[in-house]
Parts: C-alpha cells; sequence; structure tokens
C-alpha cells in the first residue's frame, strides 16, 4: 500500500521547501547566526509548506548538530519529529483544540523542562481557529516564555490571531508557488517516479493545483493511479480531472472570431451531449480568453514565461486568434463570460 505523493515528497530540510526562499533563507540564517526569537507566526494559502518549515525548524532547533539550518534527518530527535513521536515537539489542532481550557492545560504543560530534546516546540496549527479568551490565556507564556520553548503558530488567516499575540512573534508570510516553479518541481517527481507524463499534462495539473504544492502532488497522485502502460497522456489526464480539451476551446475561439453562430451552438452541443460540465467549460474558456489578452498585449508571452506551456504549433495558433478578435474584442468576451459565470 503506497502512501500519498504528498506525504512520500514532504520536505524534510528547507533546501526542499518549493517556492517559500524568501522565508526559509531568513530561517536558515538566523539559525546560523543564533538570533533565534520564540515565537513565530507562519501564514499563507493552504498546502504551501507552513506546517512542514515548522516540523523542520523544531528538526533544526533539537538536532543532535544543532541549532543548525540543516538537520541532519537520521539523528534520534530528527526521526522522532518526522514520525510524530517525540515528546517534546508538539502539534495542536487549533481547530478542536482551541477553547480557553485547552490553553490553560498547554500553559500548565509548557514550563516542564524537555524530556530529551534541547528545545520544547509547540506548533499551534489553524491558529486562527483559537478564541480570543484562550489566546489572552496563552499572552503570559507567548510573552515571556522560559529559554527551551518556541511556538510556532501556522495559519490561513493571520488578521484573525489577535494583535496582542501577533506583535509578539516573528511573522512569515508564505506564497503560492509560481506555476514555473511548481511545473519543475512535478517534473522532478515524475522523474523520480518512474513514469511517462505528457508534458501537456503538468500545466493541467499545475492549474487544478491553483499554486499549493499539496493540492497539485494530490492531483497528481490521482491522475498517475489512472495511468495505462503507456504512461500518463493528456487525453486520459483532460478526462480524468474533468477539464475541457483543447481542441474545443480552439474551436469555440474560432467561431466567436469569425461570428460564426452555428458554429459556435454545435461545440457547445459537443460539450453537453460529451457529458462536459458547462461550467467548467466556461471557466476554462475564461482562462483561454485570459491567455489570448496577455498575447494580444505580449506577442512573445510564451518566451517570457507569463503563459503555461503550450506547444509552438499552439502558441502560434493562439497569436492568429488574438489577432484576429483584437484586444477590445477579446476583453468584453471576457467581459460577458465572466459576468456569466
Amino acid at each position: 500500500m503506497s502512501t500519498a505523493l504528498y506525504n512520500r515528497y514532504r520536505p524534510t530540510t528547507f533546501a526542499q521547501v518549493v517556492g517559500q526562499e524568501h522565508v526559509t533563507d531568513a530561517l536558515r540564517q538566523a539559525l546560523r547566526t543564533g538570533r533565534l526569537h520564540h515565537a513565530y507566526l507562519f501564514s499563507g494559502p493552504r498546502g504551501c509548506g507552513k506546517t512542514s518549515s515548522a516540523r523542520i525548524l523544531a528538526a533544526s532547533l533539537n538536532c543532535e548538530k544543532g541549532p543548525t539550518p540543516d538537520p541532519c534527518g537520521v539523528c534520534e530527535q530528527c526521526v522522532a519529529i518526522r514520525t510524530g513521536s517525540s515528546m517534546d515537539v508538539t502539534e495542536i489542532d487549533a481547530a478542536s483544540h482551541g477553547l480557553v481550557d485547552d490553553a490553560r492545560d498547554l500553559r500548565e504543560r509548557a514550563f516542564f523542562a524537555p524530556a530529551s530534546a534541547r528545545f520544547k516546540v509547540y506548533v499551534v496549527d489553524e491558529a486562527h481557529m483559537v478564541t480570543a479568551a484562550a489566546f489572552n490565556a496563552l499572552l503570559k507564556v507567548v510573552e515571556e516564555p522560559p529559554p527551551y520553548l518556541k511556538f510556532v503558530f501556522a495559519t490561513t488567516e493571520p488578521d484573525k490571531v489577535i494583535p496582542t499575540i501577533r506583535s509578539r512573534t516573528h511573522h512569515y508570510a508564505f506564497r503560492l508557488v509560481p506555476p514555473g516553479v511548481l511545473r519543475a518541481h512535478l517534473a522532478s517527481i515524475c522523474e523520480q517516479e518512474g513514469v511517462k507524463v505528457d508534458p501537456a499534462v503538468l500545466p493541467l495539473v499545475v492549474r487544478a493545483g491553483a499554486g499549493s504544492v499539496r493540492d497539485s502532488l494530490s492531483v497528481l497522485d490521482q491522475l498517475l493511479a489512472g495511468a495505462g502502460e503507456e504512461g500518463l497522456t493528456y487525453e486520459r489526464a483532460v478526462a480524468l480531472l474533468g477539464m475541457t480539451d483543447g481542441i474545443l476551446l480552439d474551436e469555440t475561439v474560432d467561431a466567436l472570431a469569425a461570428r460564426d453562430g452555428a458554429a459556435l451552438f454545435t461545440v457547445v452541443d459537443r460539450v453537453v451531449s460529451s457529458g462536459h460540465d458547462p461550467r467548467r467549460f466556461a471557466t476554462d474558456l475564461l482562462d483561454r480568453l485570459r491567455d489570448l489578452i496577455v498575447i494580444a498585449a505580449v506577442p512573445d508571452a510564451a518566451e517570457r514565461g507569463l503563459l503555461d506551456a503550450f506547444s509552438p504549433d499552439q502558441v502560434e495558433r493562439m497569436r492568429e486568434q488574438a489577432s484576429r478578435m483584437g484586444p477590445a474584442e477579446l476583453s468584453r468576451t471576457a467581459d460577458v463570460g465572466h459576468s456569466g459565470l
């Protein structure tokens, strides 16, 4: 029974965290110089490495070679933290432990010295779910903790963390991963998995993952599970994800450019009769119109990396479509599509 890709390829060092160098470089430098704070706030969209970075920070602090920016991953402390069996690194799900009584219990346990590690670390996930009263109960220990105590609060909604707690933390904002970086990461994983993947599939996965590494790996995992002996083909990926085939999008744009109502309704009939979700079709068409607007404004957008990876033939076809419709008509068509959605 294989584990999920996002668990198998979960980063264990800061160098393995994808697309968050502005955070990981700063944390590594702090570990290198010993300028460590007692409380951190990691915020950002889901699946971008907040909790993984909190675990890595705990391992960096408690590694037998540490504190170090590069935990060894093999010592007793590193292994215990990675497997969740450490007595001194505690992960708390605030969604189910965010009340005053939970905070008081944490506060009482926090003052006990670590059992075997160098530091006792509390990782509070979904920290925005902690009530204001519970945060106030924690305030004193977060403000003046014993020297062996560290806090890491991870949240997708930092504005819901009360200001008195936020002001006592070092706040690091995680970001969605850029498509180019995410595509390269997924390609590397496919290579490690030894699965042949059509290059046109990865942009679909990146789009479905919406910048989240974890969500993208979940989508890729689903596609690889359904791949045949020939590998993962574009047609199979489109069918599994419920996305609109690029040919249908091309035919739709061509019909709009030619103002050919008969051709357009023929495409719509094919979409419906083949079982496609009409709303998904409209969303994918809006994405295509966005790409055409970009091409109309920046003819070499593909070469500059402003678009998803398209084949040279497809890029040339899109340039021709953009020139036929023009920026004004593309923009108006996109507005109508957006209003319809």
